[in-house]
């Protein structure tokens, strides 16, 4: 038989796609590194060549979720339509992460893995802030907003909530939670300097 030798791009998206879809399946904690070499047909050496260790392959999937978020948020900011406002709610669809990776998500609010679980929104917010900003500048442009300073808005306001509101940060009741759910939209329009109301979305989305 003839050996396939694949190009390193190729069999590492490889791995971290297999992950992914065990991660999903079997959940991370009951998933072992050994479980991907079966599932591809690839010997240890393969694996480790890549990946030290199964947290590092999950720090890869993290990363290739937020890659694809960034790319449906960028595609918004290019190609979509109306005006900051619309825009913005479209912004937040296209980013959510979590209804197209329940399983993973789940895994990542495990007390256990709160490091990696933290990181992965310190980066999401991180690269997500100065499309969030273009959208603010829009909205200052048609006067829905008026801001000084886009991006650092954009990035205190989404660092705010990705870590206030993430049950796998803060263990809240869900007295706590929808308490700050319904203050969300006017601290949103406070900090925008919007009319009030205007994001009154934000709090109709999460019920």
């Amino acid at each position: 038989m003839v050996r396939t030798v694949k190009d390193p791009e190729t069999r590492r998206a490889e791995i971290i796609a297999a992950a992914r879809r065990l991660f999903q399946i079997r959940e991370y904690e009951k998933t072992t590194m050994q479980d991907v070499m079966d599932d591809l047909g690839i010997a240890k050496g393969t694996i480790y060549y890549y990946f030290k260790s199964k947290e590092e392959l999950m720090d890869a999937v993290i990363n290739q979720m937020g890659d694809e978020a960034v790319e449906r948020m960028q595609k918004v900011v290019d190609e979509g339509h109306g005006n900051a406002l619309e825009r913005f709610q479209q912004l937040i669809a296209a980013g959510n992460i979590a209804d197209e990776n329940p399983e993973i998500m789940e895994q990542l609010h495990n007390p256990k893995n709160a490091g990696m679980h933290a990181a992965m929104i310190a980066v999401t917010a991180k690269r997500s802030a100065p499309l969030y900003a273009q959208i603010i500048r829009q909205g200052c442009e048609e006067g829905l907003f008026h801001v000084e300073n886009p991006l650092e808005t954009s990035e205190f306001i989404l660092v705010s909530i990705q870590f206030l509101m993430d049950m796998g940060v803060y263990q809240w009741t869900e007295e706590d939670l929808m308490r700050r759910a319904r203050a969300l939209p006017g601290l949103i329009e406070t900090l925008l300097h919007a009319e009030p109301g205007s994001f009154q979305f934000l709090f109709q989305q999460g019920n």
